[in-house]
């Protein structure tokens, strides 16, 4: 009796094995724990991985790589590793955590900013770190498309007349700043017509695009078009020139990335003329590649290889009160599940997109 019933708790424990541990996956969140966009990405991938079966944990970093770097270390090299450890290149930290991966066992997957060519080559000198890809947004796309769609919200200008222009970028040293720019200077070289009076780095911030703006506006009173690189710095600028006695939308046509809840409300009320999101959505898709991974797939079978996914989107009004809705009752109406490439034929290819949020 006692034998048939070991025998039973035996073959209990092997057929529940594989469910008793579900894949572990650490994100090592560069943002603040207040910050709208990182809050709502992290809020995306935590619904991504429920509906997975992921294990998650997320770790701010505060906007300090140190805090990225003691957090990796702890996740890489302490007694309780992950299955898997999702990181974000931000001001190129990759590489330092990439020489802490080795030999660990922990597979890594970057999402955001993906590894420069610099860092691929020393990545291709790291044989025993496990990459399993990168997932990135087209965010050079996204800098293009702000200005071309802000120019065809202020119309046709006259011959020989030209536009003012200040940009808002975010910090230096991130790659998804410098892309964005790239797009900016190629919608530029489009359009010679559009005088980019002054660059400036916000560094992602309200406050800090708030002060720069407050001494543009006054150094640069012909200005006729913003362009931000993310949300809070174009709405630092427009707090900046209400100030002044103009008015967003009117005076001056604003550009931004990001779909927090006031830059949403701004498109509504036509303060944001131009207004390009999709990319908080990065996290949940990255979900859905290590569920597959965990599982055996061939992950970059189903995808163009770490080619940059096309998740901007420009957002019209209706589109914006969409997002709104969605954000306040944090349900997405996304099934993840039947996004896996597991059982899929090999033509399959992942649909990311912000699209799949729209329906």
């Amino acid at each position: 009796m006692l034998k048939a019933l070991v025998t039973c708790m035996c073959w209990l424990g092997m057929a529940c094995g594989p469910m008793a541990h579900a894949t572990s996956v650490v994100f090592l969140n560069p943002g603040l724990s207040t910050e709208t966009f990182w809050v709502s990405y992290t809020q995306f991938m935590q619904a991504a991985a429920k509906d997975l079966g992921l294990d998650l944990r997320v770790r701010y970093a505060e906007r300090d790589t140190q805090n990225t770097l003691a957090q990796a270390r702890e996740a890489l090299q302490g007694s309780q590793r992950p299955d898997y450890l999702v990181l974000v290149n931000e001001q190129y930290v990759a590489p330092q955590i990439l020489r802490m991966a080795q030999g660990r066992g922990v597979k890594l997957l970057l999402v955001n900013n993906a590894l420069t060519s610099d860092q691929r080559h020393i990545l291709g000198a790291q044989g025993d770190v496990d990459v399993i890809g990168s997932l990135v947004a087209d965010d050079e796309q996204a800098g293009y498309l702000m200005l071309i769609d802000l120019l065809r919200q202020h119309g046709s200008v006259a011959p020989g007349e030209s536009l003012d222009l200040l940009a808002f970028s975010g910090v230096k040293t991130t790659p998804s700043a410098q892309l964005r720019e790239q797009g900016l200077r190629r919608a530029l070289a489009e359009h010679p017509e559009v005088r980019l009076r002054q660059l400036v780095y916000g560094e992602w911030t309200r406050e800090r695009a708030f002060e720069q703006a407050t001494q543009l506006f006054k150094r640069y009173r012909q200005t006729a078009l913003v362009w931000s690189a993310n949300d809070q710095m174009a709405l630092g600028a427009m707090q900046a020139l209400e100030d002044s006695g103009r008015f967003p939308g009117k005076d001056i046509l604003f550009s931004a990335i990001n779909s927090s809840p006031q830059i949403l409300q701004a498109r509504l009320e036509g303060r944001v003329s131009s207004l390009v999101a999709g990319h908080f959505t990065l996290g949940g898709w990255a979900m859905v590649l290590i569920h597959d991974d965990a599982r055996g797939v061939d992950v970059s079978r189903h995808r163009e290889g770490d080619a940059e996914v096309a998740l901007f989107e420009l957002l019209d009004p209706a589109q914006a009160r969409r997002l709104l809705d969605l954000q306040a009752r944090q349900n997405y109406r996304v099934d993840f599940k039947a996004l896996s490439a597991v059982a899929k034929p090999e033509g399959y290819r992942y649909p990311f997109s912000l699209k799949l949020l729209m329906r």
